[in-house]
């Protein structure tokens, strides 16, 4: 049991039983509904479709459209978002006076801000990249402020009985300390990324995976609309994975001992 519990290992293999089963039973489930109904098509024909359509096939024409907007736009939350969390978190005046404006801009849904990007933007990439970017910007905005405002008095004043002040404080004592509440709000935002690029590319795109699965969902095609659900979730996995894997990295100094 603690070897599963600590184990990175385990963990894994965990994680790939259960994701075994959770195959076979979608297999079973598909294969007993879709001589009956055309909603769930046979594993085996979706397993068909995401191949024909995603193998190279559709890679240049929807994924790259899709994962540049969605880079694009989330590149520009994290600046955004790490710049004014630092900015709000050093000043409780600034904060104070911004704080009725934050909440009522992160409380407008993602859906209707879609409309009025459309009539500034047009349904070009410049819309998806915009709603990406305004709504991804404020987990990190809020996370980035609240790791300022959490700097432990004592680091600080420990810099500065050494003479650590200006550039060197923030990028050596200031900027590690708040990192991991940065990332935290990174991890959050990325998920909302995703979820925004498909909404953007479904209501105002001509091509894009959302768009694709929007388009086979109009035309019946229900094996190659489930193929496309599948990759973006394939896409979510392999976007967290690689965020973890760049924060597991950057952050190696704040991570425990493993005890495995």
């Amino acid at each position: 049991m603690r070897w599963l519990q600590y184990s990175r290992a385990g963990k894994i293999t965990v994680g790939l039983i259960a994701s075994a089963l959770f195959v076979f039973a979608i297999w079973l489930y598909t294969e007993s509904k879709s001589e009956t109904s055309y909603i769930w098509p046979s594993f085996g024909d979706v397993g068909s479709a995401f191949a024909d359509t995603w193998l190279f096939e559709n890679v240049g024409s929807d994924v790259v459209p899709s994962l540049r907007r969605m880079f694009t736009g989330f590149a520009l939350a994290v600046i955004a978002g790490v710049a004014v969390g630092f900015m709000l978190g050093s000043s409780s005046v600034l904060d104070a006076l911004a704080n009725p404006v934050v909440n009522f801009l992160r409380s407008i849904p993602a859906a209707a801000l879609l409309p009025p990007m459309i009539v500034l933007f047009g349904i070009g990439d410049l819309t998806k990249v915009a709603v990406i970017a305004f709504v991804c910007c404020w987990p990190i905005i809020l996370n980035t402020r609240d790791g300022v405002r959490e700097l432990d008095s004592t680091l600080l004043a420990s810099a500065s009985v050494y003479g650590i002040s200006g550039v060197r404080r923030f990028v050596f004592i200031v900027l590690p300390a708040v990192s991991p509440r940065i990332f935290a709000g990174m991890r959050i935002s990325l998920s909302i990324a995703i979820l925004l690029l498909v909404t953007s590319e479904m209501v105002a795109s001509t091509n894009g995976i959302g768009y694709f699965v929007f388009l086979a969902q109009q035309r019946f095609a229900v094996d190659a609309m489930w193929a496309g659900v599948i990759l973006l979730g394939l896409l979510g996995v392999v976007l967290n994975f690689l965020l973890s894997a760049i924060e597991r990295r950057a952050l190696r100094w704040n991570r425990s001992e493993d005890p495995s």
